[in-house]
């Protein structure tokens, strides 16, 4: 994944690929937020991912897991309904399941405010 080991390089080029990482996940949630059963995990792992308190090999689990999900080329085309997001699921499930004790309470929270914020848009 791209933007998954480029993460972690220092120098200008990871931060543009981070900020890339950041607004096509954004801009893929907004249009998919309400259809996506596990939208709360996701934003909660997206959460851990960009805390400066997770360790480096949390991070890389959860960015790749993200980076799954925002790319469109996936095991499973996202545009099939009801099946579309399935290896999507799987795939951060797995993530999460792998770094769960690294997700606090406040990665949760705060991705639960924002999927309301999302909904009531």
């Amino acid at each position: 994944m791209v933007f998954a080991s480029a993460a972690f390089r220092r120098g200008s080029q990871a931060g543009k690929e981070d900020g890339a990482l950041r607004q096509d996940f954004w801009r893929k949630l907004r249009r998919v937020a309400a259809h996506l059963p596990f939208a709360e995990d996701l934003l909660a792992a997206y959460y851990c991912a960009f805390d400066r308190a997770t360790p480096m090999q949390v991070k890389a689990t959860l960015f790749a897991a993200i980076a799954y999900f925002v790319l469109p080329f996936d095991a499973i085309p996202d545009m099939l309904p009801v099946i579309g997001f399935t290896d999507d699921a799987a795939v951060l499930a797995a993530a999460i399941r792998l770094v769960a004790s690294h997700m606090r309470p406040e990665h949760r929270q705060v991705a639960k405010e924002k999927l309301q914020e999302l909904n009531n848009l």
